[in-house]
């Protein structure tokens, strides 16, 4: 074990030589030993901070963020509404191998640094002496474990590693030079691969092996694993292999994590205790450690009661489960809860979003959704400012669908692009369809005779989405189309959209309305079945044309054209054009009707925590959440 000097002068000549300390620095600042572990180190049960922390940590500057430098303790409570949303853990604390920064620029974080060639070779290169939140040493073992031992295990992964690493339907070469390396190398470019490290939920390509290893095959004593096969009353070591291999479930409370916290709670219960993880790799620039908060407590609440509780006190800090229409209550009750009620803006590209569903099963009214004439109608016959006073307060930002505008690739023809109120319009290029026939009701008929009912089919889970609709109904009303909604369960919903049984469905925009040069734009090709107006071309590509239908509309091949080609390009400028030309593609074909974006997400906040942001966004990705805005950060000034 390293003398705690001599550790100390290798944290700090690690440090200059990255340019994280000045020049000539001979000294990190004094590491404080926090409350929390104190009596663990006393015992002897935990090695001292300096003996826990990579050689290379990272250094907060907190004044030059703008920040508070925080004190350390206390229990922050906040609720989810599922039990399985303890996940929410492992986005929030957003501990990634590269991650945002508050400007959505790509930097490392659990890694060192990298290095990329050409989107073909890329280098990870990991902290010396980082380490698990058990001790275990976090190398490129883990890395290799998880690529030969899991990933390309049959057993433990039956279709072997995950989508986001074939390009070409080619894997890459995967080497470990030593222990603090990586290296994954295409043959041809790979330009979503940091991306994709960064996400909000990531694709950890990485494992405890230390902790794994004794649940593997390969590797365990065969009498002992079948034991723990037979206690755990599972089929076979694969099985509890994955069972317990959860990173991104944080279910499993015995298994290592990087995260800020740790799960102290075990199997199911109504709250959820995370504990600081000792040895997490984040230091402010006084010497201490983070997080500043010692426990995280989640208390699993029906979802009506999300903005009672919060009105009342009962969360420091709370945004799932609040909803804009929230806003007023919670505004009332901030003297008596001492919090605060900020509203954030959203980084989604559309609060509401109406998709019909172009491989919907009917032929008669699959041509008819697929006229874009019919689509910009629609769109033409909602009167979004009416819907954005009635919801919003005239707070969010109606248009269609598209980037927002603190994205470099935002254009105001792109949200201005049939989103004016305009039934005589709208009319005119119904009448130009061929649905110039009406029933006696003024309804317009179809090709077939049967009056265009047009069925939105919701999760029922926002009532915002049913208040925007009903004003929809009445204003489709005056260019002959009958509006007719059906709430349905969320996966019974989306089954029914995969499955081509849907006409319409109505959701949110794409999830992230902020891309930058290096997003991939995939998520505007039809490439996945989740994007709910073309679920059957999704499948097709997903599935190598196995199942689905190939994108047969010259408009959707032109978006896969063009995102071959940011795939390949070379160059920022072929990457611009690529991106630029798909959104132009959506503003004019409306494969997804945008109806207002930016509405605010109440973000309920205790007088007595610091550093959260009075101005944040709130996005799933990118982001996560909390995540980009460094919870880690977070403190109780008392």
């Amino acid at each position: 074990m390293f003398d705690t000097r001599f550790r100390r002068f290798l944290l700090s000549s690690a440090l200059v030589l990255s340019g994280l300390l000045p020049a000539g620095a001979t000294t990190l600042p004094e590491l404080q030993e926090g409350a929390f572990w104190k009596s663990e180190v006393d015992a002897g049960h935990l090695p001292p901070i300096a003996e826990r922390l990579p050689a290379d940590p990272i250094i907060v500057d907190l004044e030059a963020k703008g920040r508070e430098f925080g004190t350390e303790g206390g229990t922050l409570n906040t609720m989810i509404t599922r039990s399985k949303d303890i996940r929410q853990m492992v986005v929030y604390g957003y501990a990634r191998l590269v991650g945002y920064d508050e400007n959505y620029e790509i930097a490392p974080d659990l890694l060192a640094a990298y290095e990329n060639e050409g989107n073909r070779k890329y280098t990870l290169h990991l902290r010396p002496g980082h380490k698990w939140s058990d001790g275990a040493p976090f190398t490129s073992e883990d890395f290799r474990y998880w690529w030969e031992d899991v990933a390309n295990n049959e057993l433990l992964s039956p279709s072997g590693p995950p989508d986001f690493l074939r390009v070409e339907g080619e894997l890459p070469t995967v080497s470990f030079p030593d222990e603090q390396t990586i290296i994954y190398e295409w043959n041809t470019p790979n330009p979503d691969f940091l991306q994709a490290l960064a996400q909000a939920r990531p694709p950890f390509i990485y494992r405890p092996s230390e902790f794994l290893k004794a649940y593997h095959g390969d590797y365990a004593d065969p009498e002992t694993l079948a034991a723990q096969v037979e206690e755990e009353r599972v089929k076979s070591w694969a099985s509890l292999h994955n069972k317990l291999d959860n990173l991104y479930k944080f279910d499993n409370h015995k298994l290592p994590t990087l995260q800020p916290w740790v799960n102290a709670s075990s199997g199911k219960k109504i709250r959820h205790n995370f504990v600081r993880n000792p040895y997490y790799h984040r230091v402010d620039s006084n010497g201490v450690q983070l997080p500043y908060i010692d426990v995280v407590e989640m208390e699993i609440v029906a979802p009506g009661l999300v903005a009672a509780k919060s009105n009342a006190g009962e969360s420091d800090l709370q945004a799932r489960g609040l909803d804009f229409r929230d806003a007023s209550i919670l505004k009332k009750g901030e003297a008596e809860g001492d919090y605060k009620t900020q509203l954030w803006n959203t980084g989604v590209a559309s609060q509401i979003a109406i998709y019909p569903n172009l491989n919907y099963e009917d032929d008669v009214w699959r041509e008819v959704l697929r006229d874009a004439r019919v689509r910009r109608a629609l769109s033409l016959g909602i009167d979004r400012h009416t819907i954005n006073q009635a919801l919003y307060f005239k707070l969010a930002k109606p248009g269609s669908m598209t980037v927002l505008p603190e994205s470099p690739f935002f254009e105001e023809d792109n949200l201005n692009a049939w989103a004016q109120f305009d039934p005589e319009t709208a009319n005119r290029l119904l009448d130009e369809a061929g649905l110039d026939q009406r029933a006696p009701d003024g309804t317009r008929l179809l090709p077939d005779g049967r009056p265009m009912e047009f069925v939105i089919e919701t999760a029922g889970e926002r009532q915002e989405v049913e208040n925007a609709l009903q004003i929809v109904t009445d204003t489709w009303r005056e260019i002959g189309v009958k509006l007719v909604m059906r709430p349905l369960d969320r996966d019974i919903l989306r089954n029914r959209v995969f499955a081509g049984s849907t006409m319409a469905s109505v959701w949110y925009g794409w999830d992230n309305g902020l891309p930058r040069e290096y997003t991939s734009p995939d998520y505007l090709a039809p490439t996945d079945q989740v994007f709910l107006a073309w679920p059957k071309w999704g499948q097709y590509y997903q599935t190598d044309g196995e199942v689905g239908e190939a994108p047969d509309l010259p408009e959707a091949q032109r978006l896969m054209e063009l995102l071959h080609d940011w795939n390949e390009a070379e160059t920022p400028e072929a990457r611009d054009a690529a991106w630029r030309e798909m959104l132009a593609i959506h503003a004019d074909q409306l494969y997804g009707i945008g109806i207002l974006a930016g509405a605010p997400q109440p973000v309920v906040v205790s007088n007595k925590l610091h550093n959260v942001p009075e101005k944040g966004m709130w996005a799933w990705d990118p982001g996560a959440h909390f995540g980009v805005h460094r919870m880690d950060e977070f403190f109780f000034a008392e």
